[in-house]
């Protein structure tokens, strides 16, 4: 299934991407507040899978699909690409940071350059989202933990970034990165190994590779993090992005307001926005 956040007029809902339109969920399954509570047991949307759907795509905004996660973690340096077009040595154990909802939009809302930057980067990502909690999992155990997987920009201040060693600063301005546009479920998507990444910019591939360029891989990922926490439904992981970035090109790259950058993987969909000044927001 395609799992999809959305708002349509002012109420926030979420509903099973068709072919022919969205099922809003939501209105069907009032006892689930949202997404996340129902990725444990997906079986009342599957229930609705073949229903005749509520919305048409065009009519509603969509969000990242889990909009509110509890929490957000990105994986830094986790390409083999992108580390050696950094000039790093790669780490030992996957580098780790937080985003927070407000810095993410979902897809077709324009991404924020902020008035305090011109150095804002493109990071075409894979996402994946919890869908059963543990901890202390083995990665053998992993990918039973998974419920789905999505696009993701981690979208960057680069500046601020580097302002210290720590990255939270450049990696949460609002509304800078995207996540979505919706979450494919686990037994859709199969090996994501198999699969490609391409990000766009204004049509041009800046970014290009296969999901088995990572340096930690997803089951590698949830076995490290589970150690650290327990992992719950809804709980995101950015595995990190791949050689290209705009910073490390000769001139710099960086997104302006006007431009259109899109992430794509295959089976998962394209994550598109336009780029907007701070001011326009």
């Amino acid at each position: 299934m395609k799992l999809a956040s959305y708002r349509i007029g002012d109420r926030q809902t979420y509903g099973i991407v068709t072919e022919a339109g969205l099922i809003d969920a939501g209105a069907r399954l009032t006892g689930n507040a949202d997404l996340a509570s129902l990725l444990a047991d997906p079986a009342p949307l599957a229930a609705l899978a073949d229903t005749t759907p509520d919305h048409a795509l065009p009519d509603v905004t969509l969000l990242p699909p889990i909009p509110e996660s509890r929490r957000i973690i990105c994986v830094g340096l986790n390409y083999k690409t992108h580390i050696a077009e950094t000039g790093h040595e790669p780490p030992a154990y996957p580098i780790l940071f937080p985003r927070y909802p407000d810095s993410l939009v979902g897809a077709g809302t324009p991404l924020v350059r902020p008035r305090m930057s011109e150095r804002f980067d493109f990071e075409g990502e894979l996402a994946v989202v919890i869908g059963k909690p543990g901890r202390h999992i083995p990665a053998a155990d992993a990918l039973a933990h998974v419920a789905g997987y999505a696009c993701f920009n981690d979208g960057s201040i680069r500046d601020f970034q580097r302002h210290t060693s720590q990255f939270l600063p450049g990696k949460n301005f609002a509304r800078s990165g995207s996540f979505g546009p919706w979450l494919v479920t686990a037994d859709e998507v199969g090996d994501v190994g198999a699969l490609s990444l391409t990000t766009r910019l204004n049509g041009e591939v800046v970014q290009q590779t296969g999901l088995d360029d990572l340096l930690f891989d997803v089951p590698a990922l949830i076995a490290y993090v589970s150690q650290i926490w327990e992992v719950r439904p809804g709980d995101v992981i950015a595995t990190g992005t791949t050689g290209g970035v705009g910073a490390v090109r000769q001139p710099p790259l960086w997104m302006k307001p006007g431009d259109h950058i899109e992430v794509a993987i295959d089976r998962l969909g394209t994550l598109s926005n336009t780029i907007i000044e701070e001011d326009q927001a």
